[in-house]
């Protein structure tokens, strides 16, 4: 393979890390679990978990990535003590980041034909039930994600990913922000505030705490290589740690901004804050059905949903196609082509999970969706996260001082002595706790 791509600036690397955390959960999950856990101390807990452990996990990722200058198949070859096996947690990475586009891209799909509905004045003659059965819909909108994604991606990364995903971020933004001002003139605005923003520290319990965590730590993206990628495009300039609180505060951003949209319309509405994805789908149609101009309010909130979900996208593929380059050698184009057509075969489980290739892996009702949800979000996702922390925090492994000399190199917020008990132990035994909890309450 060619000599490794690099970012063209610093911007680029925090809106392009930032694209992969920021996605269809900041904005339908966060507001759902908040408003199922009691809405304002729900919020302070997840900051202070983003705080305690995200920050530390995000941290390590990046520094293994730019460390190793490599994908996360060959940056533990790089870094381990000859006889070890962490490599192998790098084609757990690999099929991690499969198993995600193997949902991530029909949902993205489904936002992307919301959009159509509701730019083309259609909103109203459509369901989201009637969307997920139908399999000619589902299949069109998956290959149109598909195809826009590893289209872009065939581009070198400065002109490509990095091009794409700085304009679709900071639109994406301004978005947010003028939906969220919009939302403040509704009439529930100040009760859908109060209870957001306002902590009632009575609602606040073990699950409370557990399920904050577990947004804080998925939210991010941590676990499977996909920050560890990025790491490995970047120069030593920045120390990384400064670098990570940038992309946390902009994810948190993106996922307070959410309840602000959402929560004063809810309030307003009438609706159930609980919905889970219809919050998303059914629920706002019928808060933009209501409202004035609502068509083209309705237009603006599915595009930014589109520039969510496709960041993500964009984000996840970039990095399956660096693996798969790292194993193969391939160019740029034939990776993407390889990556792109083997991803929409495996998302078409998904597509068509609703319709015409029924599965039930779980409890009645559920699908493929679920199935390669638990595959990366129960699984993958906590493991992963648990072995960067053992790896960069452990003498088994890469070790702390080698971890702290890298996270360190360059200027910004530095790793200090005083947090290593910090990382090396509360961070793997919270990432433990989280992964046991979901295993025993998950609802086989």
């Amino acid at each position: 393979m060619e000599n490794r791509e690099k970012l063209g600036s610093r911007l680029g690397f925090i809106l392009l890390s930032a694209g992969c955390a920021i996605g269809c959960g900041n904005v339908w999950k966060f507001p759902w679990m908040c408003g199922q856990n009691g809405g304002g101390g729900f919020v302070l807990i997840y900051i202070i978990c983003l705080i305690v452990l995200g920050l530390p996990v995000m941290t390590m990722e990046f520094s293994i990535g730019r460390a190793a200058q490599a994908s996360p198949i060959k940056m533990y070859q790089k870094l381990e003590k000859p006889g070890q096996k962490w490599h192998l947690h790098g084609y757990a990475s690999l099929l991690g980041n499969v198993a995600l586009m193997a949902f991530y891209t029909v949902v993205t799909g489904w936002i992307i034909y919301y959009f159509v509905m509701f730019l083309t004045g259609r909103y109203e003659s459509f369901g989201f039930v009637n969307m997920i059965s139908n399999p000619k819909i589902n299949v069109i909108y998956l290959f149109v994600t598909v195809a826009i994604a590893f289209v872009i991606l065939c581009f070198k990364l400065q002109n490509g990913l990095e091009r794409v995903t700085k304009y679709m971020m900071i639109i994406l933004l301004i978005l947010m922000v003028v939906l969220a001002c919009h939302n403040f003139t509704l009439s529930g605005a100040k009760e859908g505030l109060a209870f957001y923003l306002i902590p009632d520290f009575s609602k606040i319990t073990g699950s409370t705490i557990v399920g904050a965590m577990n947004q804080a730590f998925f939210s991010l993206s941590i676990g499977i290589g996909s920050m560890a990628i990025f790491g490995s495009y970047i120069n030593k300039e920045r120390s990384l740690m400064g670098e990570s609180v940038n992309i946390i505060g902009l994810d948190t951003f993106v996922a307070i901004i959410s309840g602000l949209i959402i929560f004063p319309a809810c309030f307003t509405y009438d609706l159930e804050v609980t919905a889970g994805p219809s919050l998303l789908f059914d629920t706002m149609a019928t808060v933009f059905t209501y409202m004035s101009g609502g068509r083209w309010w309705g237009t603006i909130f599915f595009l930014f949903m589109v520039f969510a979900a496709l960041s993500t996208v964009l984000a996840v593929c970039e990095n399956i196609i660096a693996m798969v380059r790292d194993i193969t050698g391939f160019s740029r184009i034939k990776a993407s082509i390889i990556c792109g057509i083997g991803v929409f075969l495996l998302a078409l489980t998904t597509a068509l999970g609703y319709s015409v290739l029924h599965f039930q892996p779980f409890a009645e009702g559920t699908a493929w969706l679920d199935f390669w949800d638990f595959i990366v979000s129960t699984n993958l996702l906590p493991i992963g996260a648990f072995i960067f922390s053992l790896f960069c925090c452990n003498k088994i492994g890469w070790g702390w001082d080698n971890f702290v000399l890298e996270a360190n190199a360059g200027k910004g917020l530095k790793v200090k002595n005083w947090m290593k008990p910090v990382f090396r132990y509360v961070v793997p035994v919270a990432i433990l706790f989280i992964y046991i909890y979901g295993l025993i309450n998950f609802p086989w």
